[in-house]
């Protein structure tokens, strides 16, 4: 039995500041993108998570049009969108990387492509008897969400853009992205630091 987004649980905060990072190259093209980076590495072994928290993943909901700003997550909503959102970048990285799809990622994402009811089901309990059942309104919000994100992921990995699909190389950078022209970095915060990088290395080997 599915539980209820109202399930109240003990969230886990992030505690980096916010980078101030720009969209990746198709991030705006694709929220499924800007979903699986919403998970950021930073320099110094930090990490933030724009899901962190039930308030965050409404927050990101609302800024990508996929759920009113009082719809009220709960940490079990959350912890539903980081699942997702960890299967997504699964299918990125076979995807980047050439190697078969895990049969687990698939069938998460299919999961939320298939979760959204098309009818009320039926349900029967003593009091009522024989009823049509319908979910919670939270539940039906994140429902539909998670649908039009896997949907998403599904049209990036299967599209004409999926040949554009990398993984920004600049170290600790764990953002995808959609080359466009030479360009093959996230942000051009992470092109700089890859030029500084290489640049040095360059001056210690040359010494």
């Amino acid at each position: 039995m599915k539980a209820s987004c109202t399930v109240r649980c003990v969230s886990k905060t992030a505690t980096a500041d916010n980078p101030g990072l720009p969209p990746a190259s198709g991030a705006g093209q694709y929220p499924a993108l800007d979903l699986a980076n919403s998970a950021i590495a930073l320099p110094g072994d930090r990490f933030l998570d724009l899901l962190g928290t039930p308030s965050d993943a409404n927050q990101w909901l609302v800024d990508h049009n996929l759920a009113p700003a009082d719809a009220g997550l709960q940490e079990i909503c959350a912890a539903r969108m980081r699942s997702l959102r960890e299967q997504v970048r699964t299918l990125l990285a076979a995807q980047v990387g050439g190697h078969p799809a895990p049969a687990a990622a698939l069938a998460a994402v299919n999961d939320a492509l298939t979760r959204v009811p098309t009818a009320s089901p039926l349900g029967w309990d003593s009091v009522r008897g024989m009823h049509r059942t319908a979910p919670h309104p939270i539940d039906q919000i994140v429902d539909q969400a998670l649908g039009i994100l896997a949907a998403d992921a599904a049209d990036l990995l299967t599209g004409p853009d999926a040949e554009r699909l990398t993984a920004c190389p600049s170290a600790p950078c764990n953002r995808y992205l959609l080359r466009a022209g030479r360009r093959h970095w996230c942000s051009v915060r992470c092109g700089d630091r890859a030029r500084a990088a290489r640049a040095r290395h360059t001056q210690t080997t040359t010494d």
